[in-house]
């Protein structure tokens, strides 16, 4: 690969914004044919770097050099014209459009007279979405489409056109592991035929899978290029961070209370069915299945999201009746959802009043709210989660993903709830802001909560639950405390054969 020349390269680029200089002489180059990771934490310059490279951010010092020669992309259109595609990590679908309609948007296939040719553009379509092994086809409406199979919509725009360089940002986010294999079934097929793949995840599993070699970014600066194949995860996490992380698996334990929860017999619909389980005050229970298992619907029921069919919630032995989030809310329970900036977050709006957002009513004075109670809120949850922001008056959606999480997390601790629901807590997350979710879900156990943790990641789950709760088709399989769980008995468990019947 050294002798080859790179298909890409980009030389000292500068970008600056208003009192933040986001990139600092970055170096990055890509051969013909290569999976090239980018790594770095969030804020580290990453989607920066890619969108100056997509033409959506001018930069201000620096060239892009492309097949020898130095181009200026003043616009995406003039980037996908040299051949560079971003597969954007914010899905940027309309949704009120078909699936054929976004694949081809701005782009849509002509007959005479400048009508669109529905039969031609449903053909092409059709046979990417079977490339991608799609459950659905040309004409479903975006719209109806889970988190997972939009991604897989953006994933079928790249395809569309003749690229030289694939840029995808946090491709797997929303992917169940089934369309994960998809994806990289699809990125091997175009580094066959040559075409170069940037590839940006926090994943380290999935880097050390699919990647050729590894470039890490940290504060906007670059910090090194690394063979995959002859590095390792610590190398890179320093590389990224400054610093080693500590990966055991979490075994402190502090004083575990009474049951606060207590779940018996519940049922909704097909989504799950005759789930019995309890979480005491000071313990994580972590929740660990494949994707449709029911893990997230069950938290949705808790919270009053969902109607079950039949069952008991108790809190505290006594039994209560959620019909609404306002029911759950009332009761102590508060759930931190899995995607925050669709359902956690008010992007636009700053980071004070997204902290007091659930509570606002009661504090106000006449028609007027209290700026001095919000602040102090804000302050309180502010030192007490580390959140790192410039001032209360930012806007939420500035911030790096560590931080917004910690921001949704806060809002709700604000609530003062006895049971705190955390559903998939660092997707997103770069490796260091990782490390600080987990201590901070340790560190809400030890202060007397009933957490319930529900993740994708079995790394997450081993390393913050006291128990760990296995589910399959809508069932539980097995309970497992942590000095029984591992790797293997958990993977039998979610696939439907542990014991071979349901716990």
């Amino acid at each position: 690969m050294s002798e080859a020349q790179p298909v890409l390269r980009l030389e000292g680029i500068v970008k600056t914004f208003p009192g933040v200089r986001a990139l600092d002489g970055v170096d990055f180059s890509v051969f013909p044919g290569e999976v090239h990771a980018l790594m770095g934490e969030n804020g580290a310059g990453k989607s920066t770097l890619m969108k100056v490279l997509a033409g959506m951010y001018q930069p201000n010092e620096g060239r892009i050099i492309i097949d020898r020669k130095p181009v200026v992309m003043r616009n995406p259109i003039e980037a996908k014209q040299n051949g560079i595609i971003l597969i954007h990590q914010e899905l940027s679908l309309a949704e009120q459009m078909t699936v054929a309609e976004n694949v081809f948007l701005g782009e849509l296939p002509r007959r005479r007279w400048g009508f669109v040719d529905w039969k031609v553009l449903e053909e092409r379509v059709g046979s990417i979405l079977a490339k991608l092994n799609c459950d659905f086809g040309p004409r479903t409406n975006v719209g109806s489409l889970s988190i997972a199979k939009k991604q897989m919509v953006e994933i079928a725009r790249a395809l569309t056109h003749q690229a030289k360089v694939v840029v995808f940002d946090e491709p797997t986010a929303s992917l169940t592991d089934a369309e994960k294999v998809v994806l990289f079934d699809i990125i091997n097929d175009l580094k066959s035929d040559g075409v170069s793949i940037v590839y940006i995840s926090h994943r380290m599993e999935e880097i050390f899978t699919i990647s050729d070699r590894i470039t890490v970014l940290r504060d906007g600066s670059y910090r090194g290029t690394l063979v995959a194949v002859d590095t390792t995860e610590d190398e890179v996490t320093q590389l990224m961070i400054g610093r080693s992380l500590d990966y055991s698996r979490n075994i402190e334990q502090g004083e575990i209370g009474d049951i606060t929860l207590e779940v018996d017999g519940l049922s909704c619909g097909r989504l799950y069915s005759d789930v019995s389980f309890s979480v005491r005050a000071g313990e994580v229970v972590g929740f660990y299945g494949l994707v449709g298992a029911g893990r997230t619907e069950i938290a949705e029921t808790l919270f009053g999201l969902r109607e079950p069919t039949s069952g008991t919630i108790r809190l505290d032995g006594e039994a209560v009746s959620i019909g609404s989030p306002a029911d759950a809310i009332a009761n102590g329970i508060s759930l931190v959802p899995e995607s925050r900036k669709e359902q956690g977050l008010v992007l636009g709006m700053n980071c004070r009043d997204n902290i007091t957002l659930p509570q606002v009513d009661d504090m106000t004075a006449g028609p007027f709210v209290s700026n001095g109670a919000e602040i102090a809120i804000y302050d309180m949850y502010r030192d007490r989660l580390d959140i790192k922001a410039p001032s209360w008056r930012s806007e939420v959606g500035n911030l790096s993903g560590g931080n917004q999480q910690k921001i949704v997390i806060g809002k709700w601790l604000a609530m003062k709830p006895r049971v705190l629901i955390v559903d998939e807590p660092t997707r997103g997350i770069d490796v260091g802001s990782k490390a600080e979710i987990h201590s901070l879900i340790r560190e809400l156990a030890h202060s007397g909560y009933a957490v319930i943790v529900i993740s994708s990641e079995m790394p997450e789950i081993l390393r913050v639950s006291d128990r760990v709760i296995a589910m399959y088709q809508g069932r539980i399989m097995r309970e497992f405390t942590a000095d029984e769980v591992n790797e293997d008995n958990l993977v039998q468990a979610i696939s439907g054969i542990g014991n071979g019947k349901a716990a």
